[in-house]
C-alpha cells in the first residue's frame, strides 16, 4: 500500500513551485539566486466593484448610453469624475462615487473597481530560479536539510536558529526567553503557555519551532506576526527523534521557515529548510512511497495521532481492531518500545 511521505531529511534537493493565485508580474529571472524573503512576483487586485447603470439612470437605450459614456477602459477616475453625460433641456450627469479604475464600459453600463490591494509572493526558501512561469511565479531549487511539520500560522521568515531544548521532551516556559534570542528562530520544543508566544513576539523572534501546541493556543498563534511551525501534533508530544537530531545538530545555522497551512490536496505543508553546501546535487525525495517493514512512520489519527514509530510488520489480509472493524493493518513499534496495531490508512512515512 502506498502512503504520503513527511520529509525529515538531513540533506536533499528541494524543488518548490511558487505561484500567484491570480495573474501578476514576475520579478525574477532564470538562474537568479533568491532569499526566502525576496518578493519574486506580485499581483494587484480590487477589493470592491461598483456597476453604474448608465442607460437606466440617463433614461436612454443601451446603444445611446454607450455614446454618452465619457471614460475608457483602463482609465483611473477620481471621486466625482465624469463617467457619462446627457445634455439637453434637463442635463444629467453620472460621476464616479469613489476613486477607481474603469474595467468595463459598454452595453449601457460602466464597471469600476475600487481600492487596490497587492499580493506579494515570497520565495519562501533560499535557492536558484530554475523556471520562470510568466505572470504567475517561478520554480526554485535549493539544497539542504528539510523538516516538514503538520501546522503553520501562515508566516515566512529566515534567521539564525538557536535552541532552548536539551532533550526531545523539553517544555518551553516564558522565563527562558530573553534578549539574547532577539532576531533568532527559536527551537523551543513543547509549548503549553500562551505567554511564550507573546514573549517571543516582544523580543521580537523571527520564528518559533515547536514539537506540539494545544488546540486552545492556535487562535493566538495565528495572530502572531512571526512564523510558528508545529512538527508533531496538538497533544503533549515530544519532538520525534528524527526531527530533533536534524534540528539540534544544525543550531546556529541560518534557517528558513515557511509556516504555510497544510493542504493535502496540493501537497503543500509547513516546512523548515536549512541550506547546506554540497559537491553533488542529491536526489529530490518522493512525496508518496510504498509502506514496507523497517520504515519510520507516524500515526495520522487518534488515539496515537502524531506519534512516531517503526513499521515492523504488515499483516496479511484484514485485522480486527479493538473497535471491531476489520481493516488492512500493520504492527508498529513506538519510540517508547510499545507495540501497537495501526490501520494502514492511518500511517504516513517519515523520510
Amino acid at each position: 500500500m502506498r502512503a504520503p511521505v513527511t520529509h525529515m531529511l538531513p540533506l536533499t534537493s528541494i524543488v518548490r513551485e511558487r505561484l500567484l493565485p491570480i495573474p501578476g508580474e514576475v520579478h525574477v529571472k532564470l538562474n537568479q539566486t533568491v532569499s526566502p524573503g525576496d518578493v519574486i512576483a506580485e499581483a494587484h487586485f480590487a477589493r470592491e466593484h461598483i456597476l453604474l447603470e448608465v442607460a437606466r439612470k440617463l433614461e436612454v437605450s443601451n446603444q445611446a448610453a454607450d455614446r454618452l459614456i465619457r471614460c475608457k477602459v483602463g482609465e483611473r477616475l477620481q471621486k466625482d469624475a465624469l463617467v457619462a453625460e446627457k445634455k439637453g433641456l434637463i442635463p444629467k450627469r453620472i460621476t464616479a462615487p469613489q476613486p477607481g479604475r474603469v474595467v468595463a464600459a459598454g452595453g449601457g453600463q460602466v464597471l469600476l473597481e475600487l481600492g487596490e490591494s497587492t499580493i506579494e509572493l515570497k520565495a519562501s526558501l533560499p535557492g536558484k530560479i530554475t523556471q520562470v512561469i510568466p505572470e504567475r511565479g517561478a520554480v526554485i531549487q535549493a539544497t539542504g536539510a528539510l523538516i516538514q511539520g503538520i501546522w503553520g500560522n501562515g508566516r515566512i521568515d529566515t534567521g539564525l536558529m538557536l535552541s532552548l531544548i536539551e532533550e526531545p521532551d523539553a517544555v518551553i516556559t516564558p522565563d527562558r526567553l530573553d534578549v539574547s534570542l532577539r532576531g533568532s528562530i527559536i527551537l523551543a520544543g513543547q509549548c503549553y503557555d500562551g505567554q511564550v508566544l507573546q514573549a517571543a513576539a516582544e523580543l521580537p523572534a523571527r520564528g518559533l519551532i515547536l514539537s506540539s501546541l494545544p488546540p486552545s493556543l492556535l487562535p493566538l498563534a495565528i495572530q502572531m506576526r512571526y512564523p510558528i511551525i508545529v512538527i508533531d501534533g496538538f497533544s503533549r508530544l515530544p519532538m520525534n527523534q528524527t526531527a530533533y537530531k536534524i534540528l539540534s545538530t544544525n543550531t546556529k545555522r541560518e534557517v528558513s521557515i515557511n509556516a504555510e497551512r497544510m493542504d493535502r490536496r496540493t501537497g503543500k505543508r509547513p516546512e523548515i529548510v536549512i541550506p547546506l553546501p554540497v559537491s553533488q546535487q542529491p536526489p529530490e525525495p518522493r512525496s508518496i512511497d510504498t509502506l514496507a517493514p523497517g520504515q519510520q512512520v507516524r500515526m495520522r489519527r487518534a488515539p496515537h495521532s502524531g506519534v512516531v514509530g517503526i513499521l515492523e510488520n504488515i499483516r496479511p489480509g484484514l485485522s480486527t481492531l479493538p473497535s471491531g472493524l476489520r481493516v488492512p493493518a500493520a504492527e508498529v513499534k513506538l519510540e517508547n518500545n510499545e507495540q501497537i496495531l495501526v490501520p494502514l490508512v492511518n500511517l504516513e512515512i517519515i523520510g
